[in-house]
Parts: C-alpha cells; structure tokens; sequence
C-alpha cells in the first residue's frame, strides 16, 4: 500500500493546522523525513508558526507558509541553519502532501506548503510510466493519476505529511483572490499548529 494513503496510527504524533479558514489534519512520516518532521513538529510545539499567513497560494497548485517575515524570504531550521533535503522513492508530492519549501537543493528551513492541484498533466503521467525504476513506480504514477499533484516537485522538495482530514480546507485556503505574485489580498492565518498522538 502507498505509505501516504495510511491512516494515522494509533501512538503516532501527528499535526492539526489550525486556520482562520479551518483545521487541516496531517499524518506525519517521521522515519522516512526525521529532520524535516523533527523541526516542524518542534517549531510548532514551540509556537513558532503562530499567527504567521499563508503568504503564497496559487490555485490549483499549493498553500505555502511558515515564513515569520510573510515574505516568502524568512524564517530559519530549529538548528539556525539550512538542513539537508530528505528525499525516498516512498514519499511524493500527490494532492494533498506536505512538503518542505527551499530555495535550491539543502536549503531547508521553517516554510512548507501543501500541494492542492487535482490534476496531474497528461505528459507527466506518460513519463512516469517510463521511469517506473527511478522512483515512480506503476503505483505512484497511478495514485498521481487518481488524486493529482505535482510530480515535478518529487526530489527537488522533501515531502514530510500527508493531509488526512480537511482537503476541503486547503482548496477553500486556495481559492481565495490573490495578486499576480500569489499573495492572498486577505491575511489566511495559521492560528496555531497543533502536534498530538493518536490514542487507541
């Protein structure tokens, strides 16, 4: 089975983000992305996330955030530096991920976004299938397929969550207006990030 496709289990940390739009619900995948999981799950314990915005939203697309300048810009790892992209042949950017936002390879900090597109372009799937033994196995490229994303993405951003609850949330955070450069023209704000553990 995709690993992203599991439910939270039972004893598993995992992140409620709440929003002035809503709650999104995600699981965590701290073996195959410890670092990326480890400092989000300490920044937002922290509350580092706090009341900071989604400062780029393009429909269709993805919600970014974790910027503390709203810039786009900002915002440093748990560690005070860039950390290393951790990236698994397990892990995609379908509809739904959480992934880490960067500025090139190993360039890591406090930003994410969540990958919202629905649709996967033809042309991509039809690659997929030719690169079955680099990473995008009949499985992947089928759940591309069936749920959309954005598979240019995969080993250029670490992919650390998937969204389990409030899907309708990121799509309702994606629709609103925005300037030319994705910036919302009204503040979506991350009320809080909420870690906890599923119980039995």
């Amino acid at each position: 089975m995709i690993l992203q496709k599991q439910d939270i289990n039972t004893g598993e940390e995992y992140a409620v983000i709440s929003t002035n739009m809503g709650d999104i619900t995600v699981k965590l995948f701290p073996n195959e992305a410890p670092k990326a999981v480890e400092n989000f799950v300490t920044h937002a314990k922290e509350g580092y996330y706090n009341g900071l915005i989604f400062h780029r939203i393009i429909n269709d697309f993805m919600i970014q955030g974790g910027d503390p300048t709203g810039t786009g810009m900002g915002g440093e790892s748990i560690w005070g530096h860039s950390f290393e992209d951790e990236f698994t042949h397990l892990l995609h950017n379908l509809r739904g991920a959480l992934s880490m936002a960067n500025a090139g390879p190993n360039t890591n900090g406090s930003q994410f976004f969540i990958v919202q597109a629905n649709e996967c372009p033809e042309n991509m799937l039809s690659q997929m299938e030719a690169l079955a033994d680099r990473g995008f196995p009949t499985e992947i490229a089928e759940a591309y397929k069936e749920s959309g994303g954005t598979p240019w993405l995969d080993f250029h951003h670490t992919v650390f969550g998937q969204v389990k609850a409030g899907m309708d949330i990121v799509d309702k955070i994606a629709g609103v207006k925005t300037d030319s450069n994705g910036r919302p023209q009204s503040d979506v704000i991350i009320n809080e990030i909420k870690i906890l553990t599923k119980e039995g």
